[in-house]
């Protein structure tokens, strides 16, 4: 008997129990699906998701040598972290309610906000869900740009939602007055990726901060910044300050990408203390482990190893612009840990064809054309890229 438990899979199910739902048979169904974007659902991407890359490969028993589709650091943890999660295991027996707790502080002081405004996490993809689970209430309505990350945009339509994605501007970016444009009577939530992905662009700072307290008055905002530590001033560009002075706005952050906790599990979302009480119903105390936890006290805002990684990601990416301008290749300029270029072959055949050679990747269809879109790895990783790109480009 098959005893393995997929962690997102876990995640869901007591997520809905936690919650107190009565779901039918149906939603589990189409919640199993979560990682594929089924057929005729998405006009800009039939690409296979990471887990079925991995798997892929696994099943192929091929050598990877280039892991480029999950958007991860792949200088992992700090020394320091590393060192924590050591430390730690002697006593992870225990629960670590109190040390969750001292992460929750850390990360409200940190903030400038108050503890009663954080809520944490294993990584952000429970808090996509609980807001998925609680904007989706009565059908209510989701405004979205496309193509943008759609973990919760996908759970939101299982819980019967009605997405709505209207498409990025001419340079690749949010389209706020478009979105601002569509909001009606049944708008529940407005949901931006910022920097988006997969286009790796950003958004002009004041632009999004004005549109976010003009509109959140009207309705719910939620603002995902997993990438925002790559941006040259994070903390101008983020919304926490709108969640400051009292504006309905959910900004969510993760550990998974700079900070190189994508297997280790941290994320956290700010918010008015009222919208936490309510999201917070769909979440559940104690899920991050000891060892976790210590890792996330130890290399929170560790600004020499940020630097370090911040520096690795800027000369692999200079390296990857400089491969696809001698290919003969544009690309959108990033200003993330990705990159995100149009290919001249059907998308899947490029991404088989670079599989083949041990490079994994992901391809999206964004109006009607096919593109590209690469996680920055280490520059051995890139190498692997660049060998593998030249033979079929």
């Amino acid at each position: 008997m098959q005893t393995n438990i997929n962690r997102r899979q876990w995640l869901r199910n007591s997520a809905l129990l936690t919650g107190g739902l009565s779901v039918l048979p149906g939603i589990f169904n189409a919640l199993s699906a979560n990682y594929y974007v089924p057929q005729g659902t998405s006009p800009y991407s039939d690409t296979l998701s990471e887990q079925d890359i991995v798997t892929q490969f696994s099943a192929e028993k091929q050598q990877l040598k280039a892991r480029l589709f999950a958007n991860e650091n792949p200088w992992g943890p700090s020394p320091a972290a590393k060192k924590a999660i050591a430390d730690a295991l002697a006593t992870s027996y225990q629960y670590a309610f109190v040390e969750e707790k001292e992460l929750s502080k850390k990360v409200a002081a940190v903030e400038g906000v108050q503890e009663e405004q954080i809520l944490m996490a294993a990584g952000s993809s429970p808090l996509l869900q609980a807001a998925a689970i609680h904007f989706s209430k009565n059908g209510g309505t989701i405004l979205t740009c496309g193509p943008t990350y759609d973990d919760l945009l996908r759970k939101s339509k299982a819980f019967g939602a009605n997405v709505v994605e209207v498409p990025l501007t001419s340079d690749y970016k949010y389209d706020l007055d478009a979105i601002e444009a569509k909001i009606d009577s049944k708008t529940s939530l407005i949901y931006i990726v910022n920097p988006n992905n997969p286009t790796g662009t950003v958004l002009d700072a004041a632009k999004l901060k004005a549109f976010c307290t003009r509109v959140s008055a009207k309705v719910p905002i939620f603002i995902d910044e997993a990438y925002i530590d790559y941006l040259e001033d994070p903390k101008g560009a983020t919304l926490i300050g709108n969640v400051i002075k009292g504006e309905n706005i959910i900004v969510a952050r993760t550990f998974s990408k700079l900070y190189g906790f994508a297997g280790l599990r941290v994320g956290y979302i700010v918010a008015q203390k009222s919208m936490i009480d309510i999201l917070g119903k769909y979440s559940s105390e104690g899920a991050i482990s000891a060892p976790t936890i210590a890792a996330a006290m130890a290399s929170f805002k560790e600004q020499p190893y940020c630097g370090e990684i911040i520096k690795n990601t800027q000369a692999s990416k200079a390296y990857l612009y400089g491969v696809l301008k001698a290919e003969g290749y544009d690309y959108i300029p990033s200003s993330t840990n990705f990159v995100m270029f149009p290919i001249k072959m059907d998308g899947k055949k490029f991404a088989d064809e670079m599989m083949k050679r041990g490079v994994g990747l992901r391809y999206w269809k964004m109006n009607g054309k096919d593109y590209c879109r690469l996680s920055i790895g280490r520059m051995d990783e890139m190498e692997a890229f660049a060998k593998a790109f030249k033979e079929i480009s």
